[in-house]
């Protein structure tokens, strides 16, 4: 397990995922509410060209972005306010998978085998704030991990 010890280091963990990330690529993003994961989010947006701070997507659920705005089209899914699992469906993510990168907040909320290919960043809160960071790596991610 790696650590983040600020909000300044979740940001810069983003915008070094936005280097590697491409269309196609699902990022899950686990952990307790304010463990960092918009955070990360963000920086990764950021670097990926969006100017303003990215909002959190917890009422709008699936927050889209597109060129010019970002290099590549990109969703922030936030699932914290989903119930059933059977909503996936409604989002419509699975087509939204063949040409934007996927950002998802929560992922756990979904059957696991939803984000098999997806690189999977979970994040605790230490005693001391700083965050530890643990990775399950697919084999799509295999030749650009380890990144921290």
């Amino acid at each position: 397990m790696r650590g983040l010890a600020s909000a300044q280091d979740s940001l810069a963990l983003g915008a070094k995922l936005a280097a590697l990330v491409r269309p196609g690529d699902v990022i899950a993003l686990s952990g307790p509410l304010g463990a960092g994961k918009t955070s990360i989010a963000r920086g990764l947006l950021a670097a990926l060209g969006l100017e303003e701070e990215a909002p959190s997507p917890s009422f709008a659920i699936v927050q889209p972005y597109a060129p010019p705005e970002v290099r590549f089209p990109v969703l922030h899914v936030d699932l914290y306010r989903i119930e059933d699992p059977g909503e996936a469906e409604e989002l419509g993510l699975d087509d939204a998978r063949y040409d934007s990168l996927l950002i998802v907040e929560w992922p756990e909320r979904f059957d696991a085998s939803t984000w098999h290919d997806a690189l999977w960043l979970s994040l605790e809160v230490k005693p001391d704030g700083a965050r530890g960071l643990t990775a399950k790596v697919p084999s799509a991610w295999e030749d650009r991990w380890p990144l921290i």
